[in-house]
């Protein structure tokens, strides 16, 4: 494959707080912040770290906003949140949980074909507008909704998952497996402590790993996960920019400040196939596999890593699919200490999607959000590494709708 035919950006990263189950402030018997508060503080976060607000186009994702808002037609939004975008391009994006993901994906196309120089991008979702068993309903949409769902678990993506898991216990053990996830929730509430607008950025309980190793109970929820091993019904937005060199200019940012994108990796699974393997994440293989042959670098390189942990087992078969364990070995990957702060490979930093929260549209673009940071010293969770880049996996649906991108700091 062959490199990008020239350099590209990205910059200006701001989030939200993902707020929710878990924020001391979340309250749903009181009014909620609308979404078009979201909106507007992410594009603000946004202008305030450019010395010109100078956009050629804009970019907004949604999985479901029509559902739990009634809203569609979302780039209408675009020119309100970014009043300089009034008159020009506006392109809405939807790829279930993975939209984040493919929106930069989208804002890279344009910007590498020449047609704008500075895209701006905003993913977002408000998903406590509604009851959380009439919004699993309506997430239901990520897969194939007319065969799926009549036969589903009431809260069907879990149910998914919990499929998932259960197939990963038969095939490579139980015991250790659940260890291993409870060890990635203690990570993910940890790692979410230090990160002031993270959903679980308030949560002081304790025996972290204990709570998390009780055992799963169908009675109450599921057979193979519970409650803790599943990212938050989450509401909240992020928003950067997509940049050229003469972008960066244009809006008077430093390159000190920027990180460059020298990955994309893009797949797509067909949302009417069951996966092959229950135990792997096929479709995000093959995205990392193309991302890190266009970069030219090699998984080991890699010193900083987001990846799509809806759920915890989750973690361990994307971990299968970077091949940074084998098979079945990815439970001894994460207990040995290697995806820690201080490990040989730090994963969601941020406290991820477990951790930070979920709000599905907005989880990609979050993503890249807090690799930028991580990449020019200034996130709130700092790790410095001798590895150069900089790795995000963005995944929508059952391992359906996948990017992968590569970051290094900008030179």
């Amino acid at each position: 494959m062959q490199p990008f035919r020239k350099k590209i950006y990205a910059a200006a990263g701001y989030n939200t707080i993902f707020f929710g189950p878990g924020r001391k402030e979340f309250n749903p018997s009181k009014p909620m912040p609308g979404f078009e508060s979201y909106l507007k503080e992410a594009a603000e976060g946004v202008m305030n770290q450019v010395k010109e607000v100078n956009f050629d186009e804009g970019i907004i994702g949604s999985f479901m906003a029509a559902g739990f808002l009634k809203q569609a037609n979302l780039p209408g939004f675009l020119p309100f949140m970014v009043p300089n975008l009034l008159g020009k391009p506006c392109t809405g994006v939807e790829g279930a949980c993975g939209t984040g993901g493919r929106a930069i994906g989208i804002a890279m196309r344009s910007i590498l074909s020449g047609i704008s120089q500075t895209a701006f991008v905003c993913g977002f979702e408000v998903q406590n507008s509604v009851k959380s068993v009439y919004g699993s309903d309506l997430l239901a949409g990520a897969a194939y909704y007319n065969k799926e769902r009549k036969a589903g678990h009431a809260y069907f993506f879990p149910g998914i998952f919990s499929d998932r898991a259960g197939a990963y216990y038969n095939s490579y053990g139980k015991d250790l497996t659940r260890k291993a996830m409870a060890t990635w929730y203690q990570q993910a509430i940890q790692n979410a402590r230090k990160n002031v607008k993270a959903q679980e950025y308030q949560n002081t309980t304790k025996e972290l790993l204990a709570l998390a190793l009780e055992a799963p109970n169908p009675e109450i929820f599921l057979p193979h996960l519970t409650l803790l091993d599943c990212s938050k019904i989450s509401d909240g937005a992020s928003a950067l920019l997509i940049l050229s060199e003469e972008g960066l200019q244009a809006c008077g940012i430093n390159k000190e400040n920027a990180v460059e994108i020298i990955g994309l990796g893009e797949a797509e699974g067909d949302i009417t196939m069951a996966p092959e393997l229950m135990t792997e994440l096929a479709t995000t293989k093959i995205a990392v596999a193309k991302a890190l042959a266009l970069a030219q670098v090699s998984i080991k390189e890699i010193g900083w890593l987001e990846i799509h942990d809806c759920f915890s087992i989750t973690a361990l078969m994307a971990i299968e699919a970077l091949n940074l364990a084998e098979r079945g070995k990815a439970a001894n990957y994460i207990l040995d200490g290697h995806t820690g702060s201080e490990g040989t490979l730090p994963i969601n930093l941020s406290g991820g999607l477990i951790g930070f929260g979920h709000p599905t549209g907005a989880t990609g673009v979050r993503q890249m959000v807090d690799l930028t940071k991580q990449l020019t010293g200034k996130a709130e969770n700092q790790v410095h590494s001798s590895k150069p880049y900089g790795m995000m996996i963005s995944m929508g649906g059952n391992d359906k709708t996948v990017t992968c991108l590569i970051v290094k700091r900008a030179e």
